[in-house]
């Protein structure tokens, strides 16, 4: 009888590469809060101005306990989801028909292409005043910033890809809607994926703009307060909770981008 086999260990120089990556990407964070905690004691900065970190530490468990951490996330990751999936929708939907359809780019394009350069601020007066002050004209400026990386990567994808994949499409009884949701629109995913990771960058980044004008929660919010009752601490680790959350995002929707490149490799 043969002897049964010990498993070998699979990808193990992959693990170890993996392993150095996250150790040198953890390298300049660490350099920072060692700077930071410096800063802090030698009276580089006063401690109104910059608290150190176990200033910030403490104000996250207080703010923790009385419940008002856990809130703000918890409003400020909604508001970013809802407007990160109308604004892919639609940047999915014009970007496929610009990208498809000469006659609708020549119409469209030009106008998206100047809406694009408008700044995030720009449009809170004018949502304020069409909308209201409620969690609409919100989700709508973030719906706005996710909006135009998702449509810019679709519309460009399109435009560049082989016709024959067009033809084949139709060989195969696709048309209209199921051609593009069938053939061409996985044709684009790579391009896709990159545009739905900037989308989610910049849907954080006009959350900001969003809870900053007009909010009364959220991590937005938190920065205004904090500033406006002199709570540094509470600033600086609304800052934090939004690069923490906008990274873990990152990841997440990084995973799914390498799952589908595998897939297709």
């Amino acid at each position: 009888m043969s002897t049964p086999q010990r498993p070998v260990a699979v990808d193990a120089p992959a693990r170890r590469a993996g392993s150095a990556r996250w150790l040198l990407g953890a390298l300049v964070p660490l350099v920072l809060l060692v700077a930071w905690q410096l800063s802090s004691t030698l009276g580089v900065f006063t401690r109104v101005q910059l608290p150190p970190p176990a200033e910030v530490l403490r104000a996250a468990v207080d703010m923790w306990r009385a419940g008002d951490l856990q809130l703000n996330i918890a409003i400020s990751t909604q508001r970013v989801l809802l407007g990160f999936l109308w604004g892919a929708g639609l940047g999915v939907l014009l970007g496929g028909l610009t990208g498809l359809l000469r006659s609708v780019s020549a119409l469209l394009a030009p106008t998206i292409g100047a809406l694009r350069a408008v700044p995030s601020l720009a449009w809170v007066p004018l949502l304020g005043l069409w909308i209201g002050i409620g969690e609409t004209p919100k989700i709508v400026l973030i719906a706005i910033g996710a909006f135009f990386p998702v449509y810019t990567t679709v519309h460009s994808a399109l435009s560049h890809l082989d016709p024959a994949l067009v033809e084949v499409g139709r060989a195969y009884g696709r048309s209209g809607v199921r051609l593009f949701t069938e053939i061409l629109l996985p044709a684009t995913a790579p391009s896709l994926l990159s545009g739905l990771r900037l989308a989610l960058a910049q849907s954080w980044l006009f959350l900001v703009a969003a809870e900053i004008i007009s909010s009364s929660i959220g991590l937005g919010y938190q920065l205004t307060n904090g500033q406006s009752v002199g709570r540094t601490d509470q600033m600086l680790l609304a800052i934090i909770l939004l690069a923490v959350l906008g990274k873990l995002s990152d990841v997440l929707l990084g995973l799914v981008e390498q799952r589908v490149k595998r897939n297709r490799s």
